[in-house]
């Protein structure tokens, strides 16, 4: 496989389709291909969390990370999300891009047990808002909603790495 550089990440993940009318109750927003790509890249590269690894992508929306990560050379990916409607648009990015190492699930991830964490190598999701530590991103987030007054809205986030060793 070969060896993507950022930018080429960044490129091919513009063309993911995201959510088209994103379910405010479950504070849907989609990851933008400059962050997923920073995150991805940064995930592979420095800690080499990805090539032929076992990877679960908890929220996973419409699939950008997912996407993402086989891109890079993830051994598996498999997406959990509890809307049907953004696992759809997944399914159909998986197509488009005919991927045949990632897969989805629809379920709660509240719900999963803790020993479906052995399962995966490396856990990805969207970056958590409103926190203070390691690696800060930010995060162009764009209007998504009918009260939102301003067209974008940077917002800073946190890159977070756990380590189990």
């Amino acid at each position: 496989m070969k060896k993507l550089k950022l930018k080429e990440l960044e490129s091919c993940l513009q063309q993911v389709d995201t959510f088209e009318s994103p379910k405010l109750l479950l504070e849907q927003y989609a990851t933008r291909p400059h962050i997923a790509a920073c995150m991805l890249y940064t995930i592979h590269n420095t800690f080499d969390d990805i090539e032929n690894k076992t990877i679960a992508d908890l929220g996973c929306g419409c699939g950008m990370l997912s996407i993402g990560s086989a891109m890079l050379g993830a051994g598996f990916c498999v997406g959990l999300d509890i809307d049907a409607d953004a696992l759809e648009i997944f399914n159909s990015n998986i197509e488009d891009f005919e991927l045949t190492n990632v897969n989805m699930v629809q379920c709660d991830i509240c719900s999963l047990s803790d020993s479906m964490s052995d399962a995966f190598d490396t856990v990805i999701m969207n970056p958590p808002f409103g926190t203070k530590h390691n690696k800060e991103l930010r995060f162009d987030l764009p209007a998504s909603y009918k009260f939102h007054k301003k067209k974008s809205v940077d917002i800073e986030v946190d890159f977070i790495r756990f380590s189990a060793k």
